[in-house]
């Protein structure tokens, strides 16, 4: 892998171009429905978060692993995750979907949630699955908050302790400020009410049972219209931050990328409707990113056309990606960690 800016080979259909057309496309595609495992992996501060693993059970421990972290009220139901995951079961790799807190099939047991700069949660899972399967080559794979919040992670982890082979992250919103702003204008602001109103869905009983520590009522979160304030009165002080400004400032991804020395891809579409434009002009990239960056592909849509029918680019590109560091981890002599 070549660090440094490339473009994308994606290239969307005729007439399908368009970013919203793009972002929406996933959801009707046939969704991959592999047989899945469950497993609640208990954390060190008394709360837990929910694996949902890729049934496979004559895989050895030394097969490759991939451990990915879904975006803003995801899951193992989103149709990038699923593609995803079969993406990797397909190439004999075992495959697993974190699920941040509250986003499985239960709530999470502490008065708290999760953010687009929470590292120690999946900091915990990477350590866990590396004690697990030492011999195992092993790639980390962040969707939009899950990859703002791995290239933190990711930067962070100066040393590679992890034993991470890779990391890749798909439309990581790496300045938050900037991509709450852009979610506040035209018709971004449909896609902003749809995860104000998940997000508030859930939080709503919360406030309800007196479960959080804020003095908010439901008719004052039913007057939100913005994620910004959302973020202001909610996660924020749930998550010790003085405001949504510092917030934002703390877990943005951007300025940390030059710290990164993993072998690390970042996708990342010009018309994302969920980012502002030149998102990454002016940040410096770390010696082991490779930003390719492609004109379309909307907010991790990348709907493609392959042997007559529309099919997931995004599959395929972090396929042939899992494969070139399989082949290079399996070779007599190279180390993990290189490029």
């Amino acid at each position: 892998m070549i660090s440094g800016r490339h473009p994308a080979d994606f290239q969307p259909p005729p007439g399908l171009a368009n970013r919203h057309l793009q972002t929406l496309l996933p959801r009707a595609l046939p969704r991959p429905a592999p047989q899945l495992i469950e497993e609640r992996l208990e954390l060190p501060d008394g709360d837990f978060v929910e694996l949902a693993w890729v049934d496979a059970p004559a895989l050895a421990d030394e097969a490759p692993l991939l451990v990915l972290f879904h975006g803003l009220e995801g899951s193992v139901d989103s149709p990038y995750a699923r593609h995803l995951l079969d993406a990797a079961e397909h190439r004999g790799w075992r495959a697993v979907l974190m699920h941040f807190r509250g986003c499985g099939t239960l709530p999470n047991r502490l008065p708290r949630a999760y953010h687009s700069g929470d590292t120690a949660d999946a900091r915990w899972c990477l350590e866990t699955l590396a004690r697990r399967y030492p011999a195992a080559p092993r790639v980390a794979l962040g969707v939009s908050l899950g990859a703002n919040m791995l290239l933190k992670l990711v930067a962070e982890d100066t040393g590679n302790a992890l034993g991470l082979t890779g990391a890749i992250a798909v439309a990581p919103p790496v300045d938050l400020a900037a991509c709450a702003d852009t979610l506040e204008r035209g018709m971004a602001r449909l896609y902003q009410r749809h995860l104000l109103g998940a997000l508030k869905a859930k939080v709503a009983p919360r406030l309800a049972r007196r479960e959080l520590p804020l003095t908010l009522s439901r008719d004052e979160l039913a007057r939100f219209t913005t994620l910004r304030a959302y973020d202001d009165a909610i996660t924020a002080p749930l998550h010790g931050f003085r405001d949504a400004a510092d917030y934002y400032r703390r877990a943005a991804a951007g300025p940390l990328l030059e710290a990164i020395a993993l072998p690390t891809l970042i996708l990342h579409a010009d018309d994302d409707p969920f980012m502002p434009p030149g998102l990454y002009d002016g940040l410096t990239l770390g010696p082991g990113i490779r930003l390719e960056t492609a004109r379309h592909g909307g907010h991790v849509g990348y709907v493609e056309w392959q042997e007559g029918r529309p099919a997931s680019w995004l599959a395929r590109r972090v396929g042939r990606q899992l494969d070139a560091w399989h082949s290079r981890a399996s070779t007599p002599g190279v180390s993990r960690s290189g490029n």
